[in-house]
């Protein structure tokens, strides 16, 4: 009887160490609230809906820690309306991420599965002050969509951060038979953080193809290849936004809605364009107002030209609660075919206006 106490008390020594070495968090974001858009060929719509500023979402991420300064890391989050219940993928659980990797505080982070592209990052979390959501989305004119935000089979190396600088690396498997690179894709970024300036550079590379079936040879077209420049300051009074992106190849440019607009000859994505930003973030009550000029500049034949005005105000309710309204418009010229969306949709017209609420636990 003492030697199975005496093995019982070893036992629970043993697992509540390895509690005490784990930690594992369950966390998510539910944002829900009123949508009204204009313009569009299928006339106004006024709707609730889910994800306006950042997706709803339920996530896991935890660590390990191996010793000497090694931890083993993972992370899997699903999106889901919140509107309706409903997956925001069909067949998908975690959807958004889903990825293990190892950690070091001297030799950097490795990870592995579906995870977001430096392109998509830059983006959402340096480049634009409605941070990729709401009406004002820096997504409605600069190249987001598909796997610029996120890319599966990926292989990602992130090495430790030196005086205010970091860099990145992804590589991600096109896993199509008969062919090593059909589908691949890859991305480096430099980054700086430190004190009020926080910038970015990063590159993204699509390849287009689709694999060989059976003798057929596969389909070679062109690459799609994103350059971005991104920079925010915080001056305190106001946080001061710029990006600019150089985007080249078939894909490196997507128009979100086939024809919103019914035109008798529909918008071609282009493949030679530049994007650029100017926003602000200001801080005003217990909140602050967010504001964007967007242009998007065709350098091909079509010259189908867009830019977009933004302004919202995000009210924090609490420290995880906040309240939002927004507001974009954005101008097409020459037929091109951009519309205001959101975080969670494309949109359906040339204006759009959010009012909503959002919880982060």
């Amino acid at each position: 009887m003492k030697k199975l106490t005496l093995a019982a008390l070893l036992i629970g020594g043993f697992a509540a160490q390895a509690q005490a070495q784990s930690n594992v968090t369950i966390y998510g974001l539910v944002d829900a609230g009123l949508v009204s858009e204009r313009g569009g060929v299928n006339g106004s719509v006024t709707k609730v809906t889910s994800g306006i500023g950042g997706q709803s979402r339920l996530g896991f991420r935890g660590t390990e820690d191996l010793g000497n300064g090694l931890s083993a890391i993972f992370q899997m989050e699903t999106g889901f309306k919140a509107d309706d219940g409903s997956l925001d993928s069909a067949n998908t659980i975690f959807n958004r991420q889903a990825f293990v990797g190892l950690k070091s505080k001297d030799a950097g982070q490795l990870t592995i599965g579906r995870q977001y592209t430096m392109l998509y990052n830059a983006q959402s979390q340096v480049a634009d002050p409605f941070g990729a959501g709401y009406a004002g989305s820096i997504k409605n004119l600069f190249p987001s969509a598909g796997a610029n935000t996120r890319v599966s089979n990926a292989i990602v190396y992130t090495t430790p951060t030196a005086g205010g600088f970091s860099a990145e690396a992804l590589y991600a498997l096109g896993e199509q038979a008969g062919s090593a690179t059909a589908g691949r894709q890859f991305g480096f970024g430099l980054n700086y953080a430190e004190g009020p300036l926080n910038a970015r550079l990063v590159y993204n590379n699509k390849n287009n193809d689709t694999a060989a079936v059976g003798t057929t040879p596969a389909k070679i077209q062109d690459t799609g290849r994103n350059t971005m420049f991104a920079v925010n300051y915080d001056f305190k009074v106001i946080k001061a936004y710029f990006a600019y992106s150089a985007d080249k190849g078939v894909n490196s440019a997507q128009i979100p809605v086939a024809n919103a607009y019914g035109f008798a000859v529909a918008p071609k994505a282009s493949t030679d364009s530049n994007d650029i930003l100017i926003g602000a973030q200001i801080p005003a009550g217990n909140g602050y107002f967010m504001t964007s000029y967007i242009r998007k500049e065709d350098k091909t034949v079509n010259n189908q030209d867009a830019n977009q005005f933004a302004l919202g105000y995000l009210y924090s309710l609490s420290k995880r609660t906040g309240a939002y309204v927004s507001y974009a418009k954005i101008k097409n010229k020459n037929g091109a075919g951009y519309t205001v969306g959101n975080n969670n949709e494309a949109g359906s017209g040339d204006k759009a206006f959010n009012v909503g609420i959002r919880h982060a636990f």
